[in-house]
């Protein structure tokens, strides 16, 4: 008989203003992620940045370094990152829906934030919250340039239905070919709706056979 649990009230008061403690005593983010703009070095970690990112560290903003300077932190306007400038043509961006600031922190330029994501002109649905707000590379889209910078038009989807067989395989085929006296009227492709078939037509395939 396994032997009943005793209830410890005391030690459970404990464990909880243990938890409290450590709550209260973590470092907050205007700490975790301040800068020595000399060194390059986190105070806190003493971890120093790496050098790609000295440059953006220097010229650019985070993400609550630019709310901060906003009416009502911004919410409602539109906010994106250098990065997605440069490596999508699709507008990607988010839409602030609420900050929660760092009151603590000097210029209140750390926080919290959230709001709904555009991505590569898909657009989600739910409200969540923005990651990589700490990142020296966001931007706010001026007001009168928002509508021309959300204004996309989808180019419809090519989907590729046939592929060449690499030169190996592509020769030894051939070679079956002409072994077997088959007229060689077309280059070998990979079908690839065959390739994709599902588990239960792959085994329905292998179940039918030839009658013996």
């Amino acid at each position: 008989m396994a032997r009943k649990k005793l209830h410890r009230p005391i030690a459970a008061m404990a464990r909880k203003i243990r938890e409290y403690r450590a709550l209260k005593d973590r470092p907050r983010d205007s700490q975790r992620f301040a800068v020595d703009y000399e060194t390059m070095r986190r105070p806190l970690t003493q971890k120093r940045l790496p050098v790609r990112a000295w440059e953006d560290v220097r010229n650019e903003n985070r993400l609550l370094a630019l709310l901060c300077r906003l009416p009502r932190f911004g919410v409602g306007r539109t906010v994106t990152r250098k990065s997605w400038l440069w490596a999508h043509r699709e507008p990607c961006y988010w839409v602030i829906t609420k900050v929660k600031a760092d009151y603590t922190a000097e210029n209140m330029d750390h926080g919290r934030a959230w709001g709904y994501l555009t991505f590569k002109g898909k657009t989600e649905e739910e409200v969540r919250e923005i990651d990589k707000a700490m990142y020296h590379d966001w931007r706010i889209v001026p007001k009168h340039e928002e509508e021309a910078f959300k204004k996309f038009i989808p180019v419809p989807e090519v989907t590729v239905r046939f592929l060449p067989y690499p030169p190996l395989l592509r020769a030894m085929i051939l070679a079956q070919w002409q072994k077997e006296g088959k007229p060689i009227m077309e280059e070998p492709v990979i079908d690839l709706k065959e390739g994709l078939a599902s588990p239960q037509e792959w085994a329905k395939k292998k179940a039918t056979g030839t009658p013996v």
